[in-house]
């Protein structure tokens, strides 16, 4: 109902207030008259003009249409009929109380329209239409149509709504609004969700409209927004997931409503989907000259203006992000992690145990190939001490076999995957990573460590890693080895410009494009300018200092010198690792994680992230009181943002 009112409810309401309007005036004018009408005249009958206008307005909601291209068992169509019907009952009645005669119901299952690939979710939805339209009408007081009970119902297709047996873009029926639930599948899952050879036919199909990497619910919005465009209908309600807010998802719903406007909007809701619970956007957009939209809405509450990521405008506030652009100084620094596609991972004790043994028959020990191995949980709750084997990207298979036990290893557990995988190369190079990031590794050459943050987490947290750890593909990595833009990153502002990217259910993702090179740090601070030359820059010190006091206290607080040994590996050129000195302490830490500690965020907390944003602030010139949309709106005048 949060899309079937804003978009068929509210709008024929307040059409039906402008035609109220209309007929009281007409009846005004009759009464005045004094004429008789309805009088037979030659066998025919002469209708007033108060009843000509009612009937008009009547008839426009017998011809009303609702299409959901994905209908699935019919739930939206169902509600839609009952709107459709109630308002319909509702004109009659007030239209009888103003001495107008009232007409039987002429709604009805015509008037709903559905497209369904699955054949019996297509029967399941013609049987819930007429079922609800059945109970309408006993709960009003009409009979029902009993000679059939439930008749032919064409208008629910039985086909696919996107692509067409030829590969050809499917044409939808034409409609007065679009609503409905389209199916929910991220953009990575695509091929083996739907095959390969669908998933090719389609891209090809879509080319130019909607993005290769966006979800599947965005060829609906694409399609639906293109109906409004042509006058094909005049309003659209559909449900996505919340990832619709950024990336090639947010483009995609840019160009679904370009010259349209969204007037109501529900960013974040959450959504049960096969017995599991998602969070979803709900959006409802309309052609620029709807006169019936409804007020502007954002979240239930009143908006000036409703931006495609899904932030509003109200009262001057709020700043519209989606057009920013990738900072030319920011490019080049910020790095998704591996991607090993295979179990390359092995538990600490196995690694340590190869460590141990005697150079390889090329002369070379396992350390060349085995590294300590971060994912983005290892970031957020307690490492798990997981190591991996890494043959990086250019070495052979025979190169990588002569390194005997963690060739073995790989060989048993990865390549019996590897081979069944569609990816020629990735089956040729199989005991290589898939995505092993050279270019992030040259970037890291010469530092000591790396700014690490988990791709998806409830608080966006950043954290300092050894060089010689690999970031697992989970880890965004921020090749910087100084405080101070570590500092500059965990400021708040800094997270106030995250709404760019999207979110896994309420975890925000962090992208090197949409999060980090679109951020505009300070004058003189950017990522291409190395650290040693602001070392003296009193902005950059203070900042400095606050990162370091925050660092300190918080690995103080995980790992308590009271209960945490720091051991050095068996083999040299590690970073030690912290074990608990007993098992009661062993216990107590696997409390002492980051999401815990944020979740709780204690005063001494608070006050560390105080002084740092104190510090950033002044950087960029602000007052230290500085609200986050005012923030943003300097960001622009920076030239950073939309620019």
């Amino acid at each position: 109902m949060a899309i079937v009112e804003p978009v068929i409810a509210r709008p024929l309401l307040a059409e039906w207030e402008v035609e109220k309007e209309g007929i009281a005036a007409a009846i005004a004018r009759e009464d005045r008259a004094g004429s008789v009408w309805r009088r037979r005249r030659s066998g025919s009958v002469r209708v007033r003009p108060s009843q000509r206008l009612l009937n008009t307005f009547l008839k426009r909601l017998q011809d009303f249409t609702v299409l959901d291209p994905a209908c699935g068992s019919g739930n939206f169509l169902y509600l839609a009929l009952h709107a459709l019907k109630d308002i319909e009952h509702r004109v009659n009645l007030e239209a009888e109380s103003m001495g107008l005669e009232r007409s039987f119901s002429a709604v009805g299952p015509a008037n709903v329209r559905g497209i369904e690939i699955n054949a019996y979710a297509a029967d399941l939805a013609r049987v819930s239409v007429w079922i609800g339209d059945i109970q309408w009408m006993r709960r009003n007081g009409f009979r029902e149509s009993r000679d059939p009970i439930l008749k032919p119902l064409e208008t629910i297709e039985y086909r696919d709504a996107i692509l067409a047996p030829d590969r050809s873009e499917p044409s939808w029926p034409d409609a007065d609004v679009i609503i409905g639930n389209p199916p929910f599948l991220g953009g990575k899952l695509l091929i083996g969700g739907l095959g390969e050879d669908y998933v090719s036919g389609m891209f090809a199909a879509w080319k130019g409209r909607v993005p290769p990497e966006a979800d599947l619910v965005c060829y609906w919005f694409v399609k639906a927004g293109e109906h409004v465009g042509t006058g094909k209908a005049k309003r659209v309600g559909l449900v996505a997931t919340n990832s619709i807010r950024g990336g090639a998802n947010r483009r995609a719903l840019q160009a679904a409503t370009e010259g349209h406007l969204i007037f109501d909007a529900w960013s974040d809701e959450p959504w049960m989907i096969d017995g599991a619970e998602v969070r979803v956007s709900l959006i409802c957009f309309s052609s620029a000259g709807d006169v019936y939209r409804p007020e502007t809405r954002m979240n239930g509450e009143p908006a000036d203006e409703i931006h495609s990521d899904l932030t509003a405008r109200r009262g001057g506030t709020g700043i519209d992000l989606t057009g920013a652009k990738r900072i030319p100084a920011n490019i080049g620094a910020a790095f998704m992690g591996d991607t090993k596609s295979g179990p390359f991972d092995v538990p600490g004790d196995l690694a340590r145990e190869w460590l141990r043994l005697p150079a390889n028959p090329n002369g070379r020990p396992n350390t060349d190939v085995l590294k300590p191995w971060v994912n983005g949980m290892d970031l957020t709750r307690r490492p798990a001490g997981k190591w991996v084997v890494d043959f990086g990207w250019e070495m052979s298979e025979a190169d990588a076999a002569l390194y005997d036990a963690p060739f073995g290893y790989v060989r048993e557990h990865v390549w019996p995957k590897r081979r069944k995988n569609r990816a020629a190369s990735v089956k040729r190079l199989w005991w290589r990573h898939e995505r092993p990031r050279p270019e992030m590794w040259q970037t890291l050459d010469g530092l000591s460590r790396y700014i690490g943050t988990a791709r998806v987490a409830k608080h966006r947290l950043f954290v300092w890693l050894d060089v010689r750890v690999l970031p697992d593909s989970q880890v965004i990595v921020i090749a910087r080895d100084d405080d101070v833009t570590f500092g500059i990153l965990h400021s708040r502002f800094h997270e106030a410009s995250l709404r760019l990217g999207t979110s896994l259910e309420d975890r925000p993702r962090y992208t090197p494009t949409t999060t980090f090179e679109t951020f505009p740090f300070p004058d003189g601070l950017a990522p291409d300018i190395p650290a040693a030359d602001y070392t003296d820059d009193p902005h950059a010190v203070a900042i400095a200092d606050a990162a370091r006091h925050l660092v300190k206290l918080r690995d103080r607080w995980l790992n308590p010198p009271e209960w945490v040994e720091w051991m050095d590996e068996p083999a040299p050129g590690y970073p030690k690792r912290p074990v608990a000195r007993d098992e009661a302490a062993a216990k107590e830490l696997k409390a002492r994680t980051l999401t815990n500690l944020y979740n709780v965020r204690p005063q001494w907390l608070a006050d560390a992230h105080a002084t740092l944003d104190v510090a950033v602030a002044g950087a960029y010139g602000w007052d230290v009181g500085i609200s986050d949309d005012e923030a943003l709106r300097e960001l622009r005048g920076h030239q950073c943002i939309g620019d």
